[in-house]
């Protein structure tokens, strides 16, 4: 399995998750609205030191997915705003991905800017299918899959609509924030 690198945008770093990202990140996750569309609530301190202890093995249980997850930290200072994450699957070829970003950090172009950066990433380690599941009332989810060269499927999972990248591997240029 590759070790997760450290990526960068235009004003993000990507940057490998760490058990002491929790610190931070808790008061990033802490909004309700975040779990509309996806479930769930905030977790606790101690529930996501738990989180990221599992997710830094960088693998599943049973070695047929690996793991890759970064914490998205503003430029300059470093300030940590959401993360992104990708599931590679069928020996390295299909990765589904998925981004969070604070609520006080939306609006901004933030996911788009990450999950671009992600999928440029991806394209150059042989993945050839990058897909996300994304509640069909989410607009703001999908706006940023769109934005990120993701297009949207007639295929529904668990009332998730599947999205998917083209199956070309030319790294996408940037996007530009709004």
């Amino acid at each position: 399995m590759a070790a997760t690198p450290e990526l960068t945008s235009t004003r993000l770093l990507l940057v490998p998750l760490a058990v002491t990202d929790a610190d931070d990140m808790v008061h990033v996750l802490n909004a309700p609205t975040l779990y509309t569309y996806t479930g769930g609530s905030a977790p606790t301190l101690d529930e996501l030191r738990a989180r990221y202890t599992r997710q830094t093995i960088g693998h599943s249980p049973d070695g047929t997915q690996e793991w890759h997850n970064w914490i998205l930290r503003k430029k300059p200072d470093n300030q940590a705003i959401g993360f992104v994450q990708a599931t590679i699957m069928n020996n390295g070829h299909q990765a589904e991905v998925a981004w969070v970003i604070g609520e006080p950090w939306q609006g901004h172009g933030y996911a788009s800017e990450a999950a671009q950066t992600l999928i440029n990433h991806l394209r150059t380690t042989g993945v050839t299918t990058i897909q996300a599941h994304i509640h069909p009332s989410h607009t703001a989810s999908a706006t940023v899959a769109r934005n990120a060269g993701l297009l949207p499927t007639d295929t529904f999972e668990d009332g998730e609509q599947l999205w998917q990248h083209p199956l070309d591997n030319t790294p996408q240029p940037p996007t530009r924030p709004h």
